[in-house]
């Protein structure tokens, strides 16, 4: 049995519009030609054979209902994504359908009225990589019941791919193997491959050393990469743009910020709208923000410098998820820049650990990344960028649980190198009633 009844169709062609076709179940990544990245275009004259109004009404009967695949948002929207895998290979935890979290104090504080917070992380394994990840391994499953050859699923990871890859693998009974810089990764995101029976590598190197290892791994026989240069990945994570327009009613945002590491998120962001707006579902678009750490922060230069990009070695940062100097997506996520408004914009480490304190203190619990949106929230609004009016969505990647230390750290002023703002460190007093009595009166004096 399959999961749609119309035999819809999406393909791998080149970015560069190179000729020629690859299937999705094909282990392929670059162009066989001139050797770019390759990305999933999907037969819209075909997906035409509904109206708008009808392709909502359906992803909003399915939307996370019990009926299998559908209590997945991404899988509620198979025809969109991937409409050749069988229900049968599908390999789904309940992705996406988080939370559009109305971020009213923190907004209100900044002067905007209409600010919201796409909170990714609250998924299976705690971040966004589980909108791809289903996608991936459910591909995988599929090639392999076909008789593709394959003997494990590889990724390079700062951390959260790592632990979304090593779930669905277990889940779909398939060896995973994941590569890690060595004492980059937080202790939660290490410690979630491993619980998973994944092979974990931690080498002496960053990401991006660790992506020349995966990348030169997946040229092996029966080593199938699992990296964002991976098109088939990207599928699903272009969901959640679908999704927040969904849960708006069908209405665009202005404004989307998303934290940005190896950026093929963008490009997905970008890929969900235009797929929107090419089948009359929108009618306009959002501009689209990214959001670098400093310290790691090529595609910012690039959009300093006329969006030429170099790389640069990424220097060490709380935010490690994106710790990324060469950003594997770099081109397409300049290409979805250019067409949907786009900003880029950096925050300091003081600035990105300040912000995300300061939202917790409104009710949510940040994550470093999505404290460097945050921050860079702050900047736009501070200088007219974005307006008051603006409906804004920032997209939080990831759970803030899985950053124990960088919260711990911050309260208790242990990083030399920041002056925490709104460091709140708990008050150790002795078994004694008054002592206490007194600490109460000073906390609520005001």
């Amino acid at each position: 049995m399959t999961t749609t009844s119309v035999p819809y169709r999406a393909v791998l062609r080149c970015i560069q519009g190179c000729a020629g076709e690859h299937s999705l179940l094909e282990p392929i990544y670059r162009c066989p030609a001139c050797g770019d990245l390759l990305e999933v275009t999907h037969d819209l004259d075909a997906l035409r054979d509904r109206s708008a109004g009808s392709w909502m009404r359906l992803f909003d009967e399915r939307y996370k209902r019990t009926t299998w695949p559908y209590g997945s948002s991404v899988w509620g929207k198979q025809e969109w994504v991937c409409p050749e895998v069988d229900a049968d290979s599908i390999v789904s935890m309940d992705e996406g359908g988080t939370n559009l979290f109305w971020a009213e104090r923190f907004g209100q504080e900044l002067g905007v009225g209409d600010l919201w917070v796409k909170l990714c992380g609250n998924s299976h394994t705690g971040s966004f990589k589980d909108l791809g990840m289903t996608v991936l391994v459910s591909l995988v499953r599929q090639m392999m019941r076909r008789g593709v050859a394959i003997r494990a699923v590889a990724c390079a990871s700062t951390g959260d791919t790592s632990a979304s890859l090593a779930a669905y693998a277990a889940a779909g009974g398939i060896p995973a193997i994941v590569i890690l810089p060595r004492g980059k990764v937080s202790t939660a995101q290490l410690v979630q491959p491993l619980s998973n029976g994944a092979t974990v590598l931690a080498l002496d190197t960053d990401f991006d050393g660790c992506m020349a290892i995966v990348k030169r791994l997946s040229t092996e026989e029966g080593i199938y990469l699992a990296n964002s240069m991976n098109s088939v990945r990207l599928e699903g994570q272009k969901t959640v743009g679908i999704e927040i327009v969904q849960q708006f009613d069908w209405e665009v945002p202005d404004v989307i910020i998303i934290p940005g590491g190896n950026l093929g998120n963008v490009s997905a962001l970008g890929a969900g709208f235009d797929m929107m707006e090419a089948l009359g579902v929108t009618a306009r678009r959002p501009r689209i923000v990214v959001a670098q750490a400093a310290a790691a922060n090529p595609l910012y230069r690039a959009y300093r410098n006329g969006w030429h990009f170099e790389p640069i070695k990424a220097a060490s940062t709380q935010a490690s998820a994106i710790r990324i100097g060469n950003p594997v997506s770099i081109d397409k996520a300049i290409r979805t820049l250019r067409r949907y408004d786009g900003i880029v914009e950096q925050a300091t480490e003081a600035e990105l650990a300040d912000a995300s304190a300061r939202a917790d203190r409104t009710g949510m619990y940040n994550c470093p990344h999505t404290g460097v949106a945050l921050a860079v929230l702050t900047k736009l609004r501070g200088r007219g960028d974005i307006a008051g009016s603006d409906r804004v969505v920032v997209i939080s990647t990831a759970n803030g649980l899985k950053f124990t230390d960088f919260k711990l750290d911050y309260h208790r002023a242990s990083v030399a190198e920041l002056q925490p703002r709104l460091a709140n460190a708990p008050l150790e007093l002795p078994n004694d009633y008054d002592a206490v009595r007194r600490a109460v009166a000073r906390a609520t004096a005001h």
